[in-house]
């Protein structure tokens, strides 16, 4: 069978996402490597210290509002929060800064902002599909690709990655490329509506990415597996 007709052929969506504690018998590992890419406020990060009590996990963000609460949440030493954004080039660039509230109600959650849409990628159909969100704010982040910040840190093999990089997924790939051929499983977000400028739909990243497989396919998130070495 072509590529293309693996592609034509995507697995159906199944409800909801990925519930982390499926993460051990997922992994069946009592120490593995976790980075989450594009951690906010470290909810996730602090589940992923409780699922493995003798794991690790590397954190990313690069938005000030999310860092502050991150080391509020999240004080276990097990966990490195980075800041910066995890791109196709090592460097500075533009972050363009989320906020607004969805209902009032969200306000007293999030009262720095609406901290969770923010992207080194321009806003596109996000937009219009959710114009309560703006982007009136600009920021310098540092970049760096995840291939150099594993060659810096001396990360040798990734266990599962957790990306929430808003519409820059294929920034990640292509500054990841050896990194991810060590990466047993990768969780991102896909989406065909192109809600950020260049944010690729899933048939172009499962392109991108020929050695992994769908095991889980979502709305719009999507759980790969690393064929070779998963």
């Amino acid at each position: 069978m072509s590529w293309l007709n693996k592609l034509s052929r995507l697995p159906e969506i199944s409800p909801g996402e990925f519930d982390p504690p499926d993460l051990p018998a997922l992994l069946k590992k009592e120490n593995p490597v976790i980075l989450d890419i594009g951690c906010n406020n470290g909810g996730q990060s602090a589940l992923f210290l409780k699922l493995f009590p003798k794991g690790s996990v590397y954190s990313f963000e690069p938005d000030p509002r999310a860092r502050e609460a991150f080391r509020k949440k999240v004080t276990d030493p097990r966990a490195k929060l980075f800041d910066i954004a995890i791109s196709a080039q090592d460097g500075t660039t533009e972050f363009y800064v989320s906020d607004g509230v969805p209902s009032a109600e969200w306000k007293q959650h999030l009262p720095a902002g609406w901290d969770l849409s923010g992207s080194i990628k321009k806003p596109k159909k996000h937009l219009e599909l959710h114009p309560w969100c703006k982007f009136e704010q600009r920021i310098q982040v540092t970049t760096k690709k995840l291939d150099t910040w594993c060659n810096d840190e001396g990360v040798k093999e990734i266990d599962f990655i957790w990306a929430d990089v808003q519409g820059a997924e294929v920034d990640l790939i292509k500054g990841g490329e050896q990194a991810l051929r060590r990466t047993r499983y990768l969780y991102t977000e896909y989406n065909d509506k192109e809600l950020y400028e260049g944010q690729a739909d899933l048939r172009t990243l499962l392109k991108l990415l020929p050695d992994f497989e769908v095991v889980h396919r979502y709305a719009n998130d999507v759980l790969l597996r690393n064929k070779l070495i998963a």
